[in-house]
């Protein structure tokens, strides 16, 4: 077992006041994670199963036991007294490494291509992407903006670039531009 497993083994467990206050911090998100997990898996939410189905499938796939009504508990955050055992099922069901519900950085790298994953299901998406191949960069970038145009009068979210930190997050909810972004030019890069 390797030093970083039996540590995180040990913060779950709840090996004393530091562990158990740790083990809070170390697992703040499982239930953004989880849910982010089974939405990018089952986007259409009239096709999503249940979580009895979901925990049978789980089931069925991995060899290892969750039952619904924990699972559910584990997604709405009403639990987190979650076993490594149990995060390496869900970890091996949903095909991410463990590393994702602990460490931010492979989650949010995750996170990047569930999302492009989710995003090319669309023939729309990948007819537009195929087109785009062979364009020249000033093209591209014409391209970009106008899509982050149309993604910003139909008041969609901003697609968060794979480099783009928390705190670029934070900075351009707190301001309304983008780190790094000219607000008098949209897409325009600092110098």
């Amino acid at each position: 077992m390797t030093a970083a497993s039996s540590r995180e083994r040990r913060l779950m467990d709840g090996g004393g006041s530091d562990a158990r206050e740790a083990s809070r911090t170390l697992l703040h998100d499982l239930d953004q994670r989880l849910g982010g997990l089974i939405t990018a898996l089952y986007p259409d939410e009239r096709k999503r199963p249940g979580y009895a189905r979901l925990a049978r499938m789980i089931r069925e796939t991995t060899g290892g036991t969750i039952s619904a009504t924990y699972l559910w508990e584990l997604t709405t955050g009403r639990k987190r007294n979650v076993t490594l055992e149990q995060l390496a099922v869900l970890a091996e069901f949903f095909g991410v490494p463990l590393d994702y519900f602990f460490n931010d950085d492979v989650s949010r790298r995750v996170d990047a291509q569930l999302s492009l994953a989710v995003a090319l299901r669309d023939t729309r998406v990948r007819s537009l992407a195929l087109r785009a191949e062979g364009l020249s960069p000033a093209s591209l970038d014409a391209l970009l903006t106008i899509v982050n145009e149309a993604r910003r009068v139909e008041n969609l979210d901003h697609v968060a670039e794979r480099t783009e930190t928390p705190s670029d997050v934070r900075r351009r909810s707190a301001d309304g531009h983008d780190a790094g972004e000219r607000p008098d030019r949209p897409g325009a890069q600092r110098s």
